[in-house]
């Protein structure tokens, strides 16, 4: 909502594009985002083969000021180190949630056996937990 909020304003000069993580790789390494570091916001010159990163917070206010320091060339931009591919064609967004992957239920732990395991320097003083 933020950046739907913030790119409807009088931010008119150029365009903006959303992907979920991993789904534009090849994008991602040209302009050097991912891993760990989602959500991002990233402003993309590709003619002047330029691009800056947003490091602030994920609210209107910073996304804001990030896009006015943008437009006011008050934020020195990076050189992109690769060119930047085509974009596959990627399933479009149903606006839902994903669903998280199904976990293998470990509660169950009557096959394990404790007492078979064998304990070092018995009689050393130290209690056992």
């Amino acid at each position: 909502k933020a950046v739907v909020s913030t790119q409807s304003g009088h931010y008119g000069r150029g365009g903006w594009a959303w992907s979920f993580a991993g789904e534009q790789d090849k994008l991602e390494a040209a302009i050097e985002v991912g891993g760990a570091g989602y959500p991002t916001i990233v402003a993309l010159n590709i003619k002047k083969n330029a691009v800056l990163h947003h490091r602030g917070g994920f609210s209107k206010d910073s996304i804001n000021e990030f896009l006015q320091y943008v437009i006011a060339g008050r934020i020195a931009p990076a050189v992109l180190r690769k060119d930047v591919p085509k974009l596959r064609k990627a399933t479009p967004w149903d606006g839902k949630d994903g669903q998280m992957p199904e976990e293998e239920d470990y509660s169950d732990l009557d096959d394990v056996d404790l007492d078979d395991i064998p304990v070092e320097n018995e009689g050393s003083g130290h209690s056992e937990l």
